[in-house]
C-alpha cells in the first residue's frame, strides 16, 4: 500500500495525464527522425526512442503507484499525533534550531516550500510517524544519531 493525501494523488494523476499527453509528441519526434534516413547513425531517432523509453518508464512507475494509492482522510486523524499530511515543527536538541517538516506520501521534490518534506520510508519519516506533540523522537541518520522535540503540528 502506498498511503498518500488527497493532494498528493491529485498532483500524481496530473503528472499521469502530462506523460500520457506527451505520447504523441514523442511518437511525432520518433518519425520525423526516421525520415532522415539511416538509423544506425541517427542521433535524433536514438534520442527521440530513449526518450520515449523514459516517458513510458515514469507512466509505469506514476501507474502501479495510483494503483496502490490508499488517500489518507486527515479528518479522522488526532490532532495531536503526526499521520501523512501533517505540517510539523521540530526541535533539534542538540542545536535548538527550528524548521517545519511535512510528512507526505509521496515527495513533489520542491525545494521552494517553507517546510521539508519527508515520506514514510525515510529515517524522518519513521520516527515521526504517530508520534506527538512533546515527544522527543530519535531519528537514525546517515551522520548519525539525533533528536528532535515536536513542537507543533500546524
Amino acid at each position: 500500500m502506498n498511503y498518500m493525501t488527497a493532494e498528493d494523488k491529485a498532483r500524481l494523476e496530473e503528472q499521469l495525464k502530462e506523460l500520457k499527453a506527451n505520447r504523441k509528441a514523442l511518437s511525432d519526434r520518433i518519425g520525423r527522425a526516421r525520415e532522415l534516413g539511416d538509423l544506425s547513425e541517427n542521433a535524433e531517432y536514438h534520442s527521440a526512442k530513449e526518450d520515449q523509453g523514459h516517458n513510458e518508464r515514469k507512466i509505469r512507475d506514476l501507474e502501479e503507484k495510483l494503483a496502490s494509492a490508499v488517500v489518507v482522510d486527515d479528518q479522522d486523524m488526532p490532532s495531536d499525533m503526526v499521520f501523512i499530511g501533517a505540517t510539523v515543527r521540530l526541535r533539534d536538541v542538540s542545536s535548538g534550531d527550528e524548521d517545519l517538516y511535512r510528512l507526505v506520501g509521496d515527495s513533489s521534490g520542491a525545494v521552494d516550500a517553507d517546510f521539508i518534506e519527508v515520506t514514510p520510508s525515510s529515517p524522518m519519516g519513521q520516527s515521526l510517524l504517530k508520534a506527538r506533540v512533546g515527544e522527543t523522537i530519535k531519528v537514525d541518520l546517515p551522520r548519525g544519531e539525533r533528536r528532535f522535540e515536536i513542537l507543533e503540528i500546524t
